[in-house]
């Protein structure tokens, strides 16, 4: 797409912000205008219009997207999308462990059980662990636990959990990160663990590499958004 705009700017009214380019409101794809209630993430959604490229695409506004999903999506199917994210709980990619090589096991069980350790000191969750990829029934107060703790997030922050998790293939690691428990790039090598330790065997694959660092800019990005959405 061509950039048709010169200026960007968030001005404050009705106590939210509205976005305008050219001193026009900048109107979603459901027609209304693009209303955000944090001044600094305002303020950071018109700095990436004000320097996107003369030829830009979607990817180019990651903050500008996901605002749209919390004004138009969630706002809308809110009670759904929790249910969704709730589900990766219950399936969550830190349950599901190599039985063999042992190296393996012990990189899996060295990066991922501290945040099974968290997710049971912060939301109370004891989740059960398998090898192999059968799904396993988890304690059936589980899923009402998480859905309690997606629920004290605003719609701005489920539109961001709503990037992050299924990014990652795990609730758990998508709420630490949230929470600020750990960074995005600690959160990605933890969700790459199974792929980066072949790599260390077989070497690095590119198809692989570009997937990784295309995750990593989502979930660096949906981070970022949530620390705009603080105040």
């Amino acid at each position: 797409m061509k950039r048709f705009w010169t200026t960007a700017a968030a001005l404050p009214e009705d106590g939210h912000f509205v976005l305008r380019l050219d001193n026009k409101p900048l109107k979603l794809p459901g027609s209304p205008a693009l209303r955000v209630p944090y001044g600094a993430l305002a303020a950071a959604i018109a700095a990436e219009w004000q320097d996107a490229p003369a030829e830009f695409k979607p990817d180019d506004l990651p903050l500008t997207q996901l605002a749209s999903t919390a004004q138009e999506r969630v706002a809308l199917h809110r009670a759904d999308i929790i249910r969704q994210l709730a589900a990766y709980g219950m399936n969550d990619l830190l349950c599901y462990r190599a039985g063999t090589p042992d190296p393996l096991v012990a990189e899996q069980r060295r990066l991922w059980d501290p945040w099974l350790h968290w997710a049971r000191e912060r939301f109370a969750v004891d989740l059960l662990t398998t090898t192999g990829v059968l799904p396993i029934d988890q304690h059936p107060d589980t899923a009402a636990r998480f859905t309690a703790a997606l629920e004290a997030y605003t719609d701005y922050g489920i539109a961001a959990l709503g990037v992050i998790v299924p990014a990652l293939g795990s609730l758990v690691l998508g709420l630490a990160l949230a929470e600020g428990a750990l960074d995005a790039e600690a959160a990605c090598a933890a969700a790459s663990t199974d792929e980066l330790w072949q790599e260390t065997r077989w070497g690095q694959d590119r198809e692989a590499l570009t997937r990784r660092r295309h995750v990593l800019a989502e979930v660096t990005a949906s981070r970022r958004f949530l620390e705009l959405c603080q105040g």
